[in-house]
């Protein structure tokens, strides 16, 4: 009885033997398969970025030789960032958010101001954009996200190309005004809605949880990288390294110029004889570096309240600490109006505010760093309040904001679908005259009339109403939490009405691309939430199963007793 009985043990492990084996087996199977896998990725990319700079190299010589030396050099580089953005069309639209913060820089330091090089970030964008559209038509997932917003967008669509048709084209083909107003036009609808099928890249580039808290950090690095350049810039300039607008006359002391720059970026105003300054940190102008700002002020907001790890947290702290020196330094008034409010406003609309735990910290933190600023640098701080009192009492914002709708609409009188597409945005001025306009709604309004207003502020209550509703369908507090950030960002730029932030790089980027994340998160939830029930329901196995085997060896125990007792 004994001897089958070891004999059965014995075949049992031999069983047990085999089958570890066998794992063993498969996993060195699995293991080669990715091996596989890896080489033949790696060979692919290899043949790709070959065939692209073969390709860009050769077209590049022929530019170069037949029309200008910069445009050939734009093409060497310009066709591998398209060809690969296309095949790679994730890391494409990663690489477009890591560009744009540096595009000022490129533009007017290594491309020598080439107007083609303002666009370069296209490259990346474009590309990739075509080829999520391929595949989600292979795959036969959405293309037009989300169906709330297709409707209020078809409207505004259908509102911009009667402008472009019944004013820009007219006006072209009746020989009227200056330039080239249809093109102008074009070029005004990119401005206007280039950008929105963001939504979708988003919707497809964050996957699940460790993506959205990649694109927080990402966002923190890049934050905390251009601040310190801009930290750079205003002391080489504050040194004397870098003339600035210093010994200049007349007007030239108050106006940004390229002939200025400093270090990195484009036009810069540096006039300390009459307390003036204007930085424009990484990108081609002051009023891009104050839009840059304010928005990071809300991204590194969402990373040092929202992230998982304290140590990132704590990189938060830190971005949002630099934001608010370099909002004080760079002498755009809005931006050290702005980043404050905007922090507090999250702080409020988020709930954060209740969580003194993190907020106290941070509110140290900020606090410290701000008078750190503020004690190195009286007179800029002295003069930064005082432009903006003086600046506030010659023209409240109300007033001028009410000012700007009169004379759009003495402007336009007449004009039911406005002035043109573009005559009131600055970057078209390429292809005509174009109209200072500097609030978002009265530009609109010159250039669409009130129909076009009316169907964009449709398009913007949507888009709030559905990012809204999506992130208050999640459960999992650390993707809510995220979700509630970047809606207060959406909320605040929809209906900001000062400027023209939507016709500015950063934020006609991040707005759009902000909402596709925030409309993703509902399927993230229920990912979490499968994953969570997955790992519990394993947990609970193991454990039963644990017990079970605890309950039988008990069970042989006694039997082994009974045996030699017998």
């Amino acid at each position: 009885m004994r001897k089958s009985k070891s004999k059965s043990r014995k075949s049992s492990s031999a069983k047990s033997g085999t089958n570890s084996q066998a794992g063993a087996e498969l996993s060195r199977k699995e293991q080669k398969a990715l091996q596989r896998k890896a080489a033949r990725e790696k060979k692919e990319f290899i043949q790709s970025l070959s065939t692209s700079f073969g390709i860009s190299i050769f077209l590049g010589a022929l530019l170069a030789i037949a029309v200008d030396p910069k445009i050939g050099v734009a093409m060497i580089v310009g066709i591998p960032c398209m060809m690969l953005s296309n095949k790679y069309p994730r890391q494409g639209i990663w690489a477009f958010l890591i560009y744009m913060p540096f595009g000022g820089t490129v533009t007017y330091w290594l491309a020598g101001g080439n107007s083609l090089s303002i666009l370069a970030k296209d490259a990346f964008f474009i590309p990739a954009l075509l080829s999520f559209v391929k595949d989600c038509q292979r795959k036969r997932l959405p293309i037009l996200l989300p169906k709330g917003l297709v409707m209020p967008m078809g409207l505004l669509l259908a509102m911009a190309t009667i402008t472009l048709l019944s004013v820009n084209l007219l006006e072209m083909q009746l020989g009227g005004g200056s330039g080239q107003p249809f093109l102008q036009g074009i070029l005004g609808l990119k401005v206007l809605v280039g950008y929105v099928p963001l939504i979708f890249c988003a919707y497809y580039l964050i996957r699940n949880k460790k993506d959205l808290v990649f694109v927080g950090r990402l966002h923190v690095v890049l934050a905390i990288i251009c601040c310190v350049l801009g930290l750079l810039q205003y002391y080489k300039l504050d040194s004397g390294s870098c003339q600035g607008t210093r010994g200049l006359v007349g007007d030239a002391l108050f106006k940004a110029t390229l002939d200025a720059k400093c270090l990195v970026g484009g036009s810069v105003v540096f006039s300390p004889e009459v307390d003036m300054v204007r930085l424009p940190g990484t990108f081609p102008s002051p009023w891009h570096w104050a839009w840059f700002l304010i928005s990071n002020a809300a991204l590194t907001f969402t990373t040092a309240f929202n992230d998982p790890v304290p140590l990132w947290r704590i990189g938060g702290l830190a971005g949002m600490g630099l934001v608010f020196i370099n909002a004080v330094i760079s002498g755009q008034r809005i931006a050290l109006m702005l980043v404050p409010v905007v922090i507090g406003i999250l702080l409020v609309l988020t709930g954060q505010i209740a969580n003194l735990k993190r907020f106290l910290p941070i509110g140290v933190g900020l606090g410290f760093a701000l008078v750190i600023a503020a004690i190195q640098n009286p007179a800029i701080v002295q003069e930064r309040w005082d432009s903006t009192v003086s600046r506030w009492q010659a023209a409240p914002p109300q007033q001028f904001i009410e000012h700007q709708f009169e004379w759009a609409i003495s402007k336009t009188e007449g004009d039911f679908f406005g002035d043109g597409l573009g005559v009131a945005t600055n970057s078209t001025r390429a292809f005509g005259d174009v109209h200072l306009v500097e609030t978002f709604h009265p530009k609109l309004l010159v250039e669409m009339g009130f129909p076009g207003l009316i169907a964009f502020l449709i398009v913007m209550t949507a888009l709030t109403v559905i990012t809204f509703m999506s992130y208050r369908k999640v459960q999992d507090r650390v993707l809510r939490s995220y979700g509630s950030s970047f809606w207060v960002f959406i909320l605040i730029i929809s209906y900001w009405p000062y400027w023209y932030p939507l016709d500015t790089d950063p934020v006609a980027v991040y707005y759009w691309f902000f909402a596709g994340v925030i409309l993703k998160l509902p399927a993230i939830d229920k990912e979490e939430s499968r994953l969570r029930a997955e790992q519990e329901a394993t947990e609970n196995n193991s454990a039963s199963n644990g017990k079970t085997g605890k309950r039988k060896g008990k069970k042989k125990k006694k039997r082994r007793l009974q045996e030699v007792g017998a």
